[in-house]
């Protein structure tokens, strides 16, 4: 930039995750962090939910968002896709998309290009007039998304190559990059968690002379209903894999994710996998900025690593690394050594292979030995002979940030964990120690006469003022919590305004430069350097927040003005503010399902062709059976979760899908069908983008559904998939079955490529062995009245799903009524009564027969026998002006519907989890306000509560 070598700090912000009130907030956050870039996607069902129907206003104002990214002096990466994955709907294409006829998505199909280009044409104009070249911030655009995954670079260079050409054609001046996935005349990317070196040798080997990016560093993972948390990357790990990266030599990181967001409305995703890999509603992704916009430990380590790569990014881009022959690091057993240099100046990686906590000693070149404490795993940076400044030149093993001049004095913050001792050598003709606030030995080493500084690291900061051949120095020593509590407020390019804050836990930086912080412990020691109104000075948390100074600058206070002040200073450090309550009678209103209108085709039909993009649809149709008993319902095509009823009478919740058999019971005679299908998401990422959602295509009574998991023979016996086997060479399995009658067949679940049945091959197109989900007709396959067999190589166990759906193509349910998501909307509101009675509510999970005229609901663990909306009005709570609050909706008891709020749609919940609480925005509330709970079973909301986060009970200050 200008002439000058950059390293890309970047953190990806996605800004249709959140409202945009709180664009700036979370954007500062990432600055603050040492971020000098934001990348985001463009999502096109956002700007286009319908055909035609363009939205760029509002929270959907993308130009806004790059804008107030220039404003905060932070370059931006754009990503319009058109496909952008993201575990967002579709990933990022309209539900209309889906209806065109002919149409293929992600490949040159002319339907699809021709709707391409449309939103290009939306979507271009507003990224062109932000680019460096027009005075904007806008230095990458990226050309689609991750298509390597799909196919190698000769493969996709048709459709690669058209899409860049589309950019060029409208305008794009700055740089194309791609990530896993090339086109010519790009840059490309990689994305990845693990495996820096690896990633680093294929990007070289394809594009030698280009700069190497880390086009998504993974710093957590998304969470999908039902499985577990996702918090496997952890602090610890987190670091060492950014460490990694640097080691390696990339000189730009961006950051995915840094802020994950909210999947409000029906925009969370699904991802291949497991048949039902559906998203939750929070994006928090365990990234270093949570859901709601508070920093977090990795957060810390991505500032800390930041603050680091500002200090010393200079030297990190020009270096190369070390060939392995040439490194004359000495180290014990334990550790290894690799090391990046340019001339002299050097700064080696060590990393530690041990099982505790341990101090190693090093010997750089010289024979000058350093301690350098690692724990398990650890890499920490030595600086060998780094110069930093004229004639100065420091050698250190542990983190060492700042490295610029602040109000006069040039800055290093050397941190290391509190109690631990460490090691600062400065080679300098002059050295006078000016002053120290510890104790600190410094020596003369007798070999280089290289000044040697002993430190240890107090929970305390220490201060060493120095000369060093005539530069003023200022050595500021940080435990590591303290330097998480860290924060560099960068002047706008302005060295006289840069400024330093310690020992707050969080900052912000308003739109008028007002600075503020928050502060969890009054009895922290805050320090502020820098060009601040009131100069630089030291306090502790009681005496910021109510403007004093300590005893040593102002005097003894008099005895009893001492104890009330500290009594009103404890009194605003405790009294934090209460979340607002929900009353304990809601309004409710119960859903009678009901489908009137006839589907056109007479079968089901599905999301698209219904016209609606998510929600709910109702299925509904009749059909008779001969006497009473339990029958078999087929769904050969389901994507989605569905709840069954039989003369409404819930039979089961569906949830792993793609083709599904349900056990109902059935009466004599005319029996009523109905399936609620919730709309969960569609695919993000698959070969098989555009999936029918709810029903789609025929629907069947009568058949069998046989879990196929156990008892497939191998030539060395029995092999049982739902154990966990060890077998080598991958042999074939095989597995023989009967049709009972039936000419119909669906095997879906973890089926292995190279599937054959009865000697024929079905093919599988695009299948991955890693999605571990398939669904796949074999009624063309079939030998009635015979015993079919079914073979397939081995590739891994356990299979969490496998299974043979038979059904007779003549037993089709026929005649179908549907209602979209308008028809269960709450029509008439009663009043919500706790009671003893059990009335018409039954305690099992299985909603009851309803038939009953009540209006009131019984306490306790209990479910209505149908749909029910509720309503709570409540008012806003007063908040200090000294505290920030984030709001969460708790929804014990709950079962799985929708939330609304204001009229907003706050997403979908499911209360199998993982996620437990649910996103309220702030800015989304008014002095009165209405939450509506659709909830599925009409489970009872007694347990139903808000909550702040933890961080909501501290206060924030002013800071000048």
């Amino acid at each position: 930039m200008n002439g000058e070598r950059v390293f890309l700090n970047s953190a990806t912000i996605h800004y249709f995750r959140m409202p945009r009130e709180e664009w700036r907030e979370v954007l500062m956050k990432a600055k603050l962090a040492g971020m000098n870039c934001i990348d985001t996607y463009f999502a096109w069902n956002v700007h286009e939910p319908e055909e035609g129907q363009w939205s760029f206003e509002g929270d959907n104002d993308c130009g806004a968002f790059m804008d107030l990214c220039a404003e905060l002096g932070m370059y931006v990466i754009t990503r319009p896709g058109p496909f952008i994955c993201a575990e967002w709907d579709f990933g990022g294409f309209p539900y209309w998309l889906e209806t065109k006829p002919g149409i293929k998505f992600r490949q040159n199909n002319e339907a699809y290009l021709h709707y391409v280009d449309l939103y290009f044409d939306r979507i271009i104009p507003i990224i062109r007039e932000r680019q460096l070249s027009a005075g904007g911030t806008v230095i990458l655009v990226q050309v689609e998304n991750e298509y390597g995954y799909l196919m190698d670079d000769a493969a996709a260079s048709a459709h690669m190559n058209h899409l860049r050409d589309s950019l060029l054609l409208r305008g794009i001046d700055v740089p194309l990059i791609t990530c896993v996935g090339g086109a010519e005349g790009t840059i490309e990317g990689a994305n990845f968690w693990s495996g820096a070196d690896g990633h680093y040798a294929k990007l070289r080997k394809k594009q030698p002379d280009t700069p190497k990016i880390v086009t998504e560093f993974w710093t957590g993972w998304f969470e999908n209903w039902g499985g577990p948390s996702a918090i496997q990357k952890t602090a610890p790990l987190f670091e060492k894999r950014m460490m990694e990266i640097l080691r390696t030599g990339y000189t730009g990181i961006s950051h995915y994710m840094f802020y994950g967001g909210t999947n409000f409305g029906g925009y969370g995703g699904r991802t291949v996998g497991s048949s039902d890999i559906f998203m939750i509603t929070s994006y928090d992704y365990d990234a270093p900025l949570n859901e709601f916009g508070r920093v977090t430990a990795k957060y810390a380590v991505a500032k800390t690593l930041s603050y680091f790569v500002h200090a010393f990014g200079a030297l990190l881009m020009e270096t190369e690394e070390v060939p392995a022959e040439q490194i004359k690091v000495c180290h014990p057993q334990g550790v290894s050594v690799r090391g990046r240099s340019k001339g002299n100046e050097k700064i080696w990686f060590l990393e530690s292979h041990k099982d505790e906590r341990e101090t190693f000693h090093v010997t750089l070149e010289e024979g000058r030995t350093l301690p350098v404490a690692l724990n398990p795993g650890q890499i920490i940076p030595i600086l060998d002979r780094v110069e930093i400044a004229e004639n100065v030149y420091l050698t250190g093993g542990m983190i060492i940030t700042g490295n610029e001049v602040v109000n006069g004095e040039l800055t290093l913050f050397i941190v290391a964990e509190a109690g631990q001792r460490s090691v600062v050598e400065l080679e300098t003709n002059v050295l006078n120690v000016q002053g120290s606030s510890m104790q600190v030995l410094v020596e003369r080493d007798q070999l280089n006469g290289a000044y040697r500084f002993d430190l240890v690291h107090f929970r305390e900061p220490g201060i060493i003022h120095l000369e060093a051949s005539g530069v003023p120095i200022r050595f500021v020593i940080l435990d590591k919590e303290t330097m998480d509590r860290t924060w560099r407020i960068d002047g706008g390019g302005e060295p006289n305004q840069l400024r330093y804050a310690i020992g707050f836990d969080d900052m912000d930086v308003s739109l008028s430069g007002q600075v503020t912080g928050m502060i969890s412990d009054p009895n922290r020691t805050i320090m502020l350097f820098g060009s601040w109104t009131d100069g630089e000075r030291t306090l502790t948390g009681y005496e910021f927040k109510n403007g004093e100074v300590n005893d040593s600058q102002s005097g003894i206070q008099d005895e009893h003005v001492q104890e009330s002040s500290a009594a009103i200073q404890h009194a605003q450090f405790t009294t934090p503010p209460m979340p607002p309550k929900l009353s304990g009678s809601p309004e409710l209103s119960r859903v009678t399902l009901t489908a009137e209108q006839r589907a056109s085709s007479g079968q089901p039909e599905h999301f698209s062709q219904y016209g609606q993009d998510f929600g709910y649809l109702l299925y509904e149709c009749d059909f008779d059976r001969p006497v009473d008993g339990i029958t078999t319902l087929i769904l050969p095509d389901l994507q989605d979760t569905a709840r069954i009823y039989v003369n409404r009478v819930e039979q089961a919740l569906v949830r792993q899908v793609g083709a599904a058999g349900v056990q109902v019971q059935t009466t004599e005679g005319k029996n009523t069908l109905q399936v609620l299908v919730q709309h969960m998401g569609r695919l993000n990422f698959s070969p098989y983008l555009g999936e029918s959602k709810g029903l789609a295509g025929p629907v069947y009574i009568g058949g069998s559904v046989q879990d196929i998991r156990r008892n497939w023979q191998t030539e060395d016996g029995v092999v049982h998939l739902d154990e966990v086997n060890h077998l080598q060479e991958a042999p074939l399995l095989s597995r023989s079955f009967t049709l009972d009658g039936m000419d119909c067949a669906i095997l879906v679940g973890a089926v292995s490529p190279g599937l054959r049945i009865n000697g024929m091959d079905v093919p599988m197109e695009g299948y991955q062995d890693w999605f571990s989900f398939n669904t796949l007709d074999l009624s063309l396959y079939l030998r009635p009245g015979e015993t079919n067999r079914l073979e397939m190589p081995y590739r891994r166990t356990p299979l969490n799903r496998l299974e043979l759906i038979l059904y007779r193509s003549e037993e089709e349910l026929k005649d179908w009524r549907m209602a979209g998501t308008d028809a269960l909307l709450p029509q008439q509101w009663e009043t919500y009564e706790a009671s003893n009675e059990s009335g018409d509510l039954t305690k099992s999970g299985k909603a009851a027969d309803y038939s009953g005229n009540r209006s009131a609901i019984s306490v306790g663990s209990v479910s209505h026998g149908q749909p029910v909306w509720y309503r709570w009005r409540f008012s806003k709570s007063a908040v200090p002006e000294q505290y920030r609050v984030n709001l969460m909706l708790r929804l014990t008891g709950m079962s799985k519907g929708t939330l609304h709020l204001n009229g907003h749609h706050l997403g979908r919940y499911w209360q199998i989890g993982p996620q437990e609480d649910y996103k309220i925005p702030v800015s989304w509330l008014q002095d009165e306000n209405e939450l509506l709970l659709f909830d599925e079973e009409g489970r009872t909301p007694e347990r139903v509560r808000f909550l702040y986060d933890n961080l909501s009970q501290y206060p924030w200050v002013v800071v000048e």
